[in-house]
């Protein structure tokens, strides 16, 4: 499927009625995973707007969204200061 089919199809789904509604999800997952999750977020939303794969292809403000759930799950999980510290290992 080409990216821009795809990129319609999303486009609609997104739109739906009841898309923006809040939902509530009671989860037990580990922190191993969460700190996975988290770096798939901020790698798939890329540094200096350079934004990769399926998140190019939602708004911006959508993104933003999904990278505040990392975080809130991060802090949740106690993790924020541990990906913080190993986000400077990157550099």
């Amino acid at each position: 499927m080409g990216k821009d089919v795809l990129g319609t199809v999303y486009e609609t789904l997104l739109c739906s009625p009841g898309m923006n509604e809040a939902v509530k999800i009671d989860a037990k997952i580990s922190r191993k995973t969460i700190l996975l999750l988290s770096r798939l977020i901020e790698n798939g939303a890329g540094q200096d707007g350079n934004v990769l794969g399926l998140l190019g292809l939602i708004p911006a403000e959508d993104r933003e969204e999904l990278k505040n759930f990392g975080d809130e799950c991060l802090k949740k999980a106690g993790l924020k200061e541990l990906s913080e510290k190993i986000k400077t290992l990157k550099n």
